[in-house]
């Protein structure tokens, strides 16, 4: 089962460079009947681990942005260790509630970002002889690009990629969940990054964020059980390869619908499981 519920964790990643985590902590918790604390560890270890090939595999194609992604894992670094001390301070009941709510948010905004039509290519105008404002399309609240798809990374886009990059590491040391279902939104609406080249970075920031957030809570006493964790990266791996394959047949729109649709069922299991108990 643990090499099941890895591969079904693998094939998120892969096709959504976020989701897997999303999968991780419930099927842990609810099919494994592991603690929650102790599933946001394995979950951890296991997407961190898968998250890092992945992110490999899509560098060496040159389907990654590693200056947005490592400022973006900069400020998750420094939020992992709070998350971690936040979800020691609550119920795993109360914990996994929020999980939910908190998933429930991120479909709705990504099944908005899908359904919006797509607009028109631009011609390409190189960065330095673009000079003027109407030389570049404003494609997030903070960011721009210029024609060609660079990012202009200026003092107020830089805030907002650090603001999102903190936020994400709270969450994946509260939930165990890397941070990637928050990631892929912001680079998307942040700094209008393709999905495709959302999901490569996402998974680079994953890697760093979640290895921030297992020293964290290995440094807090918490125990990690291996061989689990082992079975899940086993499985995750051809689940990863399996997911990214698919990823390049389905259009940038469809992949965040699945993702959307993905995440929702996810927080209803979650909120039904709750209220049963």
């Amino acid at each position: 089962m643990s090499i099941l519920f890895g591969f079904i964790t693998g094939l998120s990643l892969g096709l959504t460079g976020g989701g897997g985590a999303v999968f991780a902590v419930p099927l842990l918790v609810y099919g494994l009947e592991i603690p929650a604390r102790q599933a946001v560890l394995i979950s951890l270890v296991s997407v961190g681990t898968t998250a890092l090939l992945g992110f490999l595999q899509k560098w060496r194609r040159g389907d990654a942005e590693v200056r947005t992604g490592l400022l973006f894992a900069a400020a998750g670094v420094l939020g992992a260790p709070l998350g971690s001390w936040l979800a020691r301070q609550l119920p795993d009941s109360l914990l996994m509630l929020l999980f939910a709510l908190l998933m429930t948010v991120i479909a709705t905004v990504m099944w908005r970002k899908g359904s919006r039509s797509s607009g028109q290519a631009a011609v390409c105008i190189p960065l330095d002889q673009a000079v003027t404002t109407a030389d570049y399309r404003q494609d997030g609240p903070g960011c721009q690009r210029d024609a060609c798809g660079n990012l202009i990374l200026n003092s107020r886009c830089a805030r907002l990629l650090l603001l999102a990059g903190i936020i994400a590491g709270i969450l994946s040391g509260m939930f165990g969940v890397g941070g990637g279902f928050i990631i892929v939104p912001a680079l998307i609406v942040f700094s209008s990054m393709s999905m495709s080249r959302a999901v490569g970075t996402s998974l680079m920031v994953i890697s760093l964020v979640s290895a921030s957030g297992v020293i964290s809570l290995l440094s807090a006493g918490q125990h990690l059980q291996w061989q689990t964790a082992a079975l899940f990266v086993a499985g995750g791996l051809p689940g990863l390869t399996a997911g990214q394959t698919t990823a390049r047949h389905l259009s940038a729109s469809a992949l965040q619908k699945v993702f959307a649709v993905a995440i929702l069922l996810v927080a209803l299991f979650v909120l039904v499981r709750n209220a049963a108990g």
